[in-house]
């Protein structure tokens, strides 16, 4: 049996996507690709509402601090992923693992708190528009950003500390192509009850929550659209919020899919490796490609600046 102590260990060794030494290459040029236009589609996103003044509204503080996460995230994985990738070489500090898991989940965190908020942004925007800008003052829209970051690195350093408070004897092997806590729970040869009841009563608790501000929001909101006599009125009303929906889908799609599983349920570890790549890797560069093509002030911006590039 692989049982022995490594509660000391120096390293763990991450499976990657695919043991298939030809397909490693591919997969190299596949995913430096995918972060390459995650970095440069957020980062647009960001030059964009920086640059042009007429964005300057707390919508698009939210939208800027959703890219800024969209580019910490997928950077928390995907350079290790390249470097595994590439060197064949499938090794991870104990250090660099606990870096890993702390960021990874401090991020995913935040996002969840932030997405919350960007619906409470759009129900005030929709269904009380004459008070929005009393209620979403620049003071108000600071407080709960600085909220959502310090909420998700909170809950992450909290999370983190009882991860790796566990005796790891059982292997080495992170079945993951990055430290995560439940393929670290798989590790431990001590009692991982205190761990896993923090992740389903305190994680869940602060999870559900921003999933119930999420969901009552788009309720009132789809009700408010309903009552708006005209067509045109409904349609503008909805293209408001209509990229945030597409996101708050993909993302809780795929995190529901990840994680709210039975632990008995029959499922391949290769599938769950592919999911986790969808999670953390396409959907941050999904995000900005759905907000530059459903948003027509983002458009209009984003045509404006390559219209003064080329002039010059």
């Amino acid at each position: 049996m692989d049982i022995y102590n490594l509660s000391t260990t120096n390293e763990f060794f991450l499976i990657g996507l695919s043991d298939l030494p030809e397909v490693r290459y591919p997969l190299f040029v596949v995913f430096i690709v995918i972060y390459q236009v995650t970095l440069v589609g957020n980062g647009t996103i960001l030059l964009v509402i920086m640059t042009e003044k007429k964005l300057l509204t707390p919508m698009y503080y939210f939208l800027a601090n959703l890219s800024l996460l969209d580019i910490f995230w997928p950077s928390a994985t995907v350079p290790k992923m390249l470097e595994n990738l590439l060197t064949e070489k499938q090794s991870i500090s104990f250090a660099g693992c606990t870096l890993q898991l702390y960021f990874l989940v401090a991020l995913a965190g935040t996002e969840v708190f932030l997405l919350a908020v960007m619906a409470y942004d759009r129900y005030v925007a929709i269904c009380f528009p004459l008070r929005y800008l009393f209620i979403m003052t620049k003071e108000r829209c600071a407080q709960l950003i600085a909220g959502c970051w310090a909420a998700g690195f909170l809950n992450s350093l909290l999370h983190t500390v009882f991860t790796f408070r566990l005796s790891f004897c059982k292997s080495h092997r992170v079945n993951q192509y990055y430290c995560d806590i439940p393929p670290m729970m798989a590790l431990s040869c001590s009692s991982t009850y205190v761990a896993e009841m923090l992740v389903l009563v305190e994680g869940g608790v602060l999870g559900i929550s921003a999933f119930l501000i999420t969901l009552i929001s788009y309720v009132y909101i789809i009700s408010t659209i309903l009552r708006i006599p005209t067509t045109e009125g409904k349609h503008k009303a909805f293209s408001t919020c209509a990229s945030h929906i597409i996101v708050v889908g993909l993302f809780y799609g795929t995190t529901i899919f990840t994680y709210i599983r039975p632990s008995s349920s029959q499922h391949s570890p290769a599938r769950d490796r592919l999911i986790s790549m969808l999670y953390g890797v396409i959907t941050p560069m999904l995000n900005p490609i759905i907000y530059s093509l459903r948003n027509t002030e983002v458009k209009e911006a984003l045509r404006k600046i390559l219209c003064h590039k080329i002039s010059l």
